[in-house]
């Protein structure tokens, strides 16, 4: 009877032992243990690659946001860009006529219109009562003032920083680097004084117009 007792015990020992897990050698836990490491480096250069990604483009975003208005300061502004003829319009946004603009205004005259890009350009009047064959953009070309004009003076005088024009824009006086730009006045069939870009020889100074 006992031995039937120990011969029962040693097989359900037996049939326990066949179903436990075959134990880990030391070779496959160093194996085990190098895959994890392998996979936690590989994950952790993913993450690396993605933050310097980051890191570069806010560096770049920041760059550009800081370096363009510094360039854009060395630029002479804009002057009215190319394309077909405007016309001409007063403080409120109504077409000027030329023969009731010339019936307002005096001989010399040189009073402001929305001209090309909507900048403010002169509109002049000469001696004889006509409008003469050019106007004159009033952005001043040192850093963007709109540029006055001074009967007294006989000249367009800045007073941002004294910059100084002729009747025609030439400068005079710096800081102002370039003449103010020119725009081709014209009549047109139905009365209305147009603007158009002006890209031939700047008689002025003989060269090539800077705004073009």
């Amino acid at each position: 009877m006992k031995l039937l007792s120990i011969a029962s015990i040693l097989l359900s020992a037996g049939s326990v032992l066949g179903f436990a897990p075959a134990p880990i050698s030391g070779a496959n836990r160093v194996a085990t243990s190098l895959n994890a490491a392998s996979e936690e480096l590989y994950i952790d250069q993913d993450r690396r690659n993605i933050m310097n990604l980051i890191l570069v483009g806010s560096a770049g975003v920041t760059v550009a946001g800081l370096g363009l208005p510094y360039i854009y300061f060395f630029l002479p502004p804009s002057a009215g860009g190319a394309g077909g003829g405007v016309s001409a319009k007063d403080a409120l946004g109504n077409d000027i006529f030329a023969d009731a603009y010339l019936k307002s205004k005096q001989a010399g005259d040189r009073s402001l219109a929305q001209g090309l890009k909507g900048d403010a350009t002169y509109l002049i009047v000469k001696e004889d009562k006509t409008l003469e064959s050019y106007g004159l953009n009033a952005v001043c070309t040192h850093l963007g003032c709109v540029v006055p004009w001074s009967a007294p003076n006989n000249k367009f005088m800045c007073p941002c920083h004294g910059s100084q024009y002729a009747p025609t824009g030439a400068v005079v006086r710096g800081p102002a680097p370039l003449p103010l730009a020119l725009a081709h006045l014209d009549v047109a069939d139905d009365g209305k004084i147009t603007l158009s870009p002006w890209t031939e020889t700047d008689f002025r100074t003989g060269g090539k117009p800077w705004w073009s």
